[in-house]
């Protein structure tokens, strides 16, 4: 039954995917008025999720940790960290990065300082992204390591990354 619900979970991952990167494709050949303002209002509202997915995953782990390993709070907790992750968190990521990535070139940002410096700070969220993951599995398996206080410490990051981010787009200080 878990093969098949696996299967079944990524054949609609692939439709989801495949059907994204049609509306996109067809939105670049049409190049409506205005298309690149739809763009950045798409790219804000995808940073949006991931941040929140984000902010909120780590506090989830807080709690996880306190619960007993096979409880019915435990195996609650996996099921909202892993629905957070696939529902929310990675669709996000991906959009922020494509729509970005469009967003820089066409916008002509690739040679500005302000943009490497952004790019650095996204990198690093997309590598805690990276740990998020990695946490999420080793508590789907009980195998967590960590503290109550390290994922308390961890969910302060993207809030510092995110701050860094906002002052270098809105303030271009170089």
């Amino acid at each position: 039954m878990a093969v098949a619900d696996f299967i079944r979970r990524w054949f609609r991952t692939e439709i989801a995917i495949a059907i994204t990167i049609a509306l996109f494709g067809v939105l670049l050949l049409w190049n409506p008025t205005g298309l690149y303002l739809w763009l950045k209002a798409l790219h804000v509202i995808a940073v949006i999720a991931w941040m929140a997915g984000m902010l909120y995953l780590p506090r989830l782990f807080v709690y996880h940790c306190e619960a007993e390993i096979g409880s019915k709070q435990s195996e609650t907790f996996k099921v909202m960290e892993r629905r957070l992750l696939r529902a929310i968190i990675n669709p996000a990521m991906i959009a922020s990065w494509v729509v970005g990535l469009w967003l820089v070139w066409a916008g002509g940002f690739l040679k500005s300082g302000w943009m490497h410096g952004k790019f650095v700070l996204v990198i690093l969220l997309s590598a805690l992204h990276g740990f998020l993951v990695r946490w999420t599995r080793e508590f789907a398996e009980d195998r967590n390591v960590h503290s109550p206080k390290f994922y308390r410490i961890v969910n302060e990051v993207p809030t510092l990354l995110m701050i860094g981010i906002v002052i270098l787009v809105i303030v271009k200080p170089f």
